[in-house]
């Protein structure tokens, strides 16, 4: 009995540490031309933007309950033709997001999410 349960925990680990907070991010979504980075030392003209949304994912990162949209947060301005260059995106856990973590004993596990870069005509 008590191998079973030691095998399902260290399965359960290992589960969690493989396939935990696993966020995706496809240009082909955004349905405007998308490029990660410029040629060196070129900066594409437009206006530059930094948004920052909430990733959130349940059962020690097992389950993701919501994924940032980087089409939703930039919908006004991407009409018309507009391009998004030098993307960036980053992923972190602030120190509220941990506490959260805490105190929910890892069921509720929220991700900051930052999309930098700039918006091209």
């Amino acid at each position: 009995m008590r191998t079973r349960s030691c095998t399902a925990a260290l399965l359960l680990v290992l589960a969690c540490a493989l396939g935990a907070c696993a966020s995706t991010f496809d240009a082909n979504t955004l349905g405007v031309p998308a490029t990660l980075a410029s040629p060196a030392g070129q900066t594409p003209p437009g206006d530059r933007f930094s948004v920052s949304s909430k990733a959130l994912f349940g059962f020690w990162g097992l389950a993701p309950i919501r994924q940032p949209s980087l089409r939703k947060a930039l919908a006004a301005q991407l009409g018309g033709g507009a391009g998004v260059a030098d993307v960036k995106i980053r992923v972190r856990s602030r120190w509220t997001d941990v506490l959260f973590t805490v105190l929910t004993a890892g069921l509720i596990v929220p991700r900051t999410v930052t999309f930098e870069g700039v918006v091209t005509k």
